[in-house]
């Protein structure tokens, strides 16, 4: 089995959507019991008292606008442990890597990825906190998952 972490700030608007983005892809594809997937955050702006936050509402909207659902979903912070649990973490942005880097020590194995680096970019996923644009969102994570599931070639 695959175990992929993505990462993003907040843990409620880009990371969550990859999460239900890629398992609602490898439902589809019939591989959902090769693959594992959570998300997490890299800050703890989200979490307050031990609790996450859930997603962000306009971000929940456009994953049901696709019939995926994000029921239950709360942030959670990035742990030194999703180091040893998890054979990729993929990041949304260049921030990302590098708070990611700050939590983690190093990557020793290199399982920390940029997201569209799997689309064949050397850019940030769109973050729609700032823009609202979360059809650009979910197009780049989109773009990234399609490089990703051919990199894995999980059939």
């Amino acid at each position: 089995m695959t175990k992929i972490l993505f990462i993003c700030h907040g843990n409620i608007c880009r990371s969550p959507m990859a999460e239900f983005m890629c398992k609602d892809k490898a439902k589809k594809l019939g591989i959902e019991n090769k693959i594992y997937v959570e998300s997490a955050a890299t800050s703890t702006e989200e979490i307050w008292n031990g609790v996450g936050n859930p997603v962000y509402p306009p971000a929940r909207e456009m994953l049901l606008k696709h019939n995926i659902s994000c029921e239950g979903k709360r942030a959670r912070q990035l742990t030194i442990d999703d180091y040893e649990n998890f054979d990729l973490l993929i990041v949304m942005d260049r921030n990302n890597m590098k708070n990611s880097l700050r939590i983690l020590g190093a990557d020793p194995d290199n399982k920390l990825h940029m997201m569209l680096e799997y689309a064949g970019e050397n850019r940030d996923v769109a973050d729609p906190w700032y823009t609202g644009d979360f059809q650009a969102t979910w197009d780049d994570i989109e773009d990234g998952l399609e490089g990703l599931f051919s990199e894995l070639n999980i059939s």
